[in-house]
């Protein structure tokens, strides 16, 4: 890009600019560089990412520019926000990877700009209706796996990679008779020589059927179909031909586009992986973009689950962020606030959270406590270290949430429950002040 005494500055800003129903509205934060202002900053991101160059072009036409041109509608120069109305016209419907290209491509490259954070963002309903959306939803959900009025327990087969199909399908089958509702692949198993995916997975569905009739409760085997879009799609059809209830995708790695094209091809929920999101979030004030965006866009994809965090875990994220992105997740209309903007979800379907990432039973109460019991609480370690096995720290965590929605705390319900007091004493507890206790 050229020097500022080079640059045709044209601004972009309008804070009189009203936004349209149909305008997509971006929120970044941005640092500008120090030849640059905030308004000038801004005003090149608008530019960039939509009619804009780094100087005036004679193909310019009156037409593109009433048409195409965006407004920065909202300065918040003290933290350094700006918040951006695109007309919906810039935009293919219906193709992500166009739209990312778009609002997050060529702008993180500019060397106006020291920091920028992509925030939030405000889909209009036109352009949510170009997507579809999630097929089940958590009522959706709820209905399949006749799980009601509280979380989905879960886990992840554990170690992450390296056991054989038998192993894999046995820990799973343990998981499922101790009480858990899904069992899923990690995000790093695909169909390595150690485990093959075909072999895992006929192998580890006939071990859901066994639990299923066993116990006499459904059971959800997330198995991990992540591949180049063809063999994905293979993988996919395999599982659905073969008894699967559900799939799961690592949709940053795969990728937007590969994940449109799963959600127009399954009839199956979607588990949604986000492996590699702290790469684009965990900075808050460098170069990114928020998990908020990232869930909000699997949404509109159609994720029926996906992973937000659980404040209390091992992973990055706090109370407010996990929060916010559940409010996006799950409600029609959340609230605009200062730093959110208000997103209508019309009727596009609610995701269901996955708290997961360092759970154990003596958290579950704090989990639940602000994401409620829409929310599946999904533990690997934390059930399959348990002193007695997979069997009982499945058992543990499902007391948990039992002692938790009964309003009785789990050091007084680990009483009566010996698989939790075992659990307590290995892991300790948070009481309801969030204080840490070692049993």
């Amino acid at each position: 890009m050229a020097n500022k005494k080079a640059y045709k500055y044209k601004s972009f800003v309008n804070l009189k600019y009203k936004p349209k129903d149909t305008d997509l509205i971006m929120q970044y934060y941005i640092k500008p560089n120090k030849k640059f202002n905030f308004e000038e900053a801004a005003s090149m991101v608008a530019g960039e990412s939509s009619v804009g160059t780094w100087t005036e072009v004679k193909t310019m036409k009156p037409r593109i520019g009433k048409m195409l041109t965006p407004s920065v509608f909202y300065m918040d120069k003290k933290n350094k926000r700006a918040r951006i109305a695109y007309p919906i016209e810039l935009f293919e419907l219906g193709n992500l990877p166009d739209i990312l290209s778009s609002i997050g491509g060529n702008i993180y490259g500019m060397k106006s700009v020291d920091e920028l954070f992509w925030e939030d963002v405000n889909i209009p309903k036109k352009m949510l209706n170009s997507f579809k959306g999630p097929r089940f939803g958590i009522q959706g959900l709820r209905k399949k796996f006749k799980v009601y009025d509280r979380p989905f327990v879960g886990t992840i087969v554990k170690p992450k990679v390296g056991l054989e199909p038998g192993e894999h399908s046995r820990v799973a089958y343990d998981s499922w008779v101790g009480g858990c509702s899904i069992t899923k692949d990690d995000e790093n198993l695909t169909s390595q020589k150690f485990n093959p995916f075909k072999t895992r997975f006929l192998k580890t569905i006939k071990m859901l059927e066994k639990a299923e009739k066993e116990t006499g409760d459904k059971k959800a085997y997330l198995v991990n179909c992540t591949a180049e879009t063809k063999e994905m799609l293979k993988r996919i059809e395999f599982v659905e031909k073969n008894g699967g209830n559900y799939i799961m995708l690592d949709i940053l790695t795969l990728g937007w586009a590969a994940l449109q094209t799963a959600r127009n091809y399954t009839k199956l929920p979607i588990h949604a992986h986000r492996a590699g999101h702290a790469m684009l979030d965990r900075d808050k004030q460098s170069f990114g973009m928020s998990m908020e965006v990232i869930a909000q866009l699997a949404r509109m994809v159609g994720v029926d689950t996906l992973h937000i965090g659980t404040a209390y875990g091992k992973m990055s994220g706090g109370k407010k962020e996990v929060l916010h992105i559940e409010q996006e997740m799950e409600n029609q209309v959340s609230k605009q606030t200062k730093e959110y903007l208000k997103q209508d979800w019309h009727k596009v379907k609610p995701v269901l959270g996955v708290a997961s990432g360092g759970v154990y039973p003596g958290i579950v109460p704090a989990i639940m406590d602000f994401m409620g019991k829409d929310v599946v609480i999904q533990a690997g370690g934390g059930i399959h270290a348990h002193p007695q096995g997979t069997v009982a720290g499945a058992k543990a965590m499902s007391q948990a949430v039992d002692a938790t929605l009964e309003n009785i705390p789990l050091k007084e319900y680990a009483k009566k429950h010996l698989e939790l007091k075992e659990a307590l004493k290995k892991w300790g507890y948070l009481d309801k002040s969030l204080k840490y206790h070692k049993s």
